[in-house]
């Protein structure tokens, strides 16, 4: 074991924090969604159309490319809407549960690859380069977990494992034997797993330290022509569970919270259900809400007639755009308005204490300027404000040479915060690694 200290980052510190560690039981999701978007890299082909029943388990759609890798149904029920958007894009299978209990088992004897296909877990991986579900062709040079998420109000992930800690060990078992390298587990200080086998690593430094990304990079960097896969540890837990037991659970703890939800907790409830289930009797405001699935740096904007989204553990609420006519705007006085920097007088009494945000951007795109703004947000050994330029320019070249292999759209999502230029990272990244992806294959 080792123990590694970042210092670039920042910890935002927003209202609406759980206190505790008590989990809540919800009623029944009335519908559960899986929105294909949500797997980076994968072509969605039905497999089931609307009426059909399906049981917890089973596949709904496959892969284009690779009939093998599947999304499964986490709940049994009847397949209620294929919703389709442009162009007949599938944006979300909604199934209506039936609550019966049945549940798809598996053969885990066999090749642990097509077990992971089957039952679902493949497409909850990432591979780097590229940050898409791994490609099945290739060994992956390391596999790094993070048992720790960093991100603001993010929740507690010893929380949320519960009591699937018990399998983290055959999970690392499994992923040992379809890597050349090591299993390295990413945690914070006071962290301990059960994991024999696998490589410990102690981050201790602010936010983005618990990206397994971000992880990696200080660890053992990916170079050109190297892969390694990416996933956090309840994924590692599901995947012991299933070469276990032969059955994939599809229970999820939640974390609700923000400055705009009632009593911030966590709630158990199933991947994919709707909000209004899980957040019945949550919302003070519905109107002045801004619903997030994930968190405030990288999370998927929501309707509260929506569902939940992958990774399926956090919901952030905060207020949405509810001073629009401030006096002075950006020049005013306000004691309590907050800045990374040393714009307002809010520094003066520290950054670690709680502050109210709401939705605003605050600002519109500009040039870049180097102001260094996007190194001090990302412990990684790359420039970034280059990078950054080089995919906006599709230099391909330059992108290579200045690390483009390693990163993914969430390891710049707290620069993207901090810039000035409020450029869209993230979204910056997504289209430079996929036109990098179609170049290359």
């Amino acid at each position: 074991m080792s123990t590694i200290r970042l210092k670039k980052g920042f910890d935002l510190h927003l209202l609406g924090a759980i206190q505790g560690n008590d989990i809540a039981f919800t009623s029944p999701a009335r519908s559960v969604a899986i929105v294909p978007d949500d797997f980076h890299g994968v072509i969605p082909r039905m497999e089931k159309k609307e009426g059909e029943h399906v049981i917890a388990g089973e596949p709904l759609y496959h892969d284009k490319n690779d009939e093998d890798i599947k999304v499964v149904a986490p709940v049994s029920g009847t397949i209620k809407e294929i919703r389709r958007g442009e162009r007949r894009h599938i944006d979300a299978i909604i199934i209506a549960p039936d609550n019966d209990g049945q549940a798809v088992k598996h053969d885990t004897g066999g090749d642990a690859v097509k077990t992971l296909k089957a039952a679902g877990l493949w497409v909850m991986l990432r591979q780097r380069p590229y940050d898409v579900v791994p490609y099945t062709d290739v060994r992956p040079r390391n596999v790094f977990v993070t048992a720790f998420d960093s991100a603001p109000l993010a929740p507690d992930l010893d929380v949320v494992l519960g009591d699937k800690r018990q399998f983290i060990g055959r999970g690392v078992e499994v992923l040992k034997s379809l890597t050349d390298g090591n299993v390295c587990i990413g945690t914070r200080e006071g962290q301990a797993f059960d994991a024999p086998g696998a490589q410990v690593n102690t981050f201790v430094g602010p936010h983005p330290a618990g990206n397994a990304g971000v992880q990696a990079a200080n660890t053992i960097p990916v170079n050109k022509g190297e892969v390694v896969w990416t996933l956090d540890i309840v994924t590692l837990a599901r995947i012991g569970e299933l070469f276990t037991t032969g059955m994939v659970s599809h229970d999820t703890v939640v974390a609700i919270d923000g400055e705009m939800v009632q009593q911030p907790g966590y709630v158990k409830t199933v991947m994919g259900a709707d909000l209004e289930t899980v957040l019945k009797n949550q919302l003070t405001n519905v109107a002045r809400s801004r619903i997030i699935s994930g968190n405030v740096l990288t999370g998927v904007k929501v309707n509260v007639d929506q569902w939940l989204r992958a990774p399926y553990r956090h919901i952030t609420i905060i207020p949405e755009n509810n001073k629009p006519d401030e006096f002075m705007g950006w020049a005013s006085f306000n004691p309590n308005r907050f800045s990374i920097y040393r714009t307002f007088t809010t520094w003066l009494r520290g950054l670690k204490k709680p502050v109210s945000m709401d939705s605003r951007i605050k600002g519109g795109e500009r040039a870049i300027v180097r102001t260094g703004e996007y190194d001090a947000m990302l412990p990684m050994d790359i420039h970034a404000e280059f990078l950054i330029k080089a995919i906006i320019s599709g230099d391909i070249d330059k992108m290579e040479q200045l690390g483009v292999y390693e990163i993914a759209p969430e390891d710049f999502a707290l620069a993207e915060f901090a810039d000035t230029s409020k450029l869209e990272l993230q979204r910056i990244v997504r289209q430079g690694l996929d036109k990098l992806r179609a170049e290359m294959s």
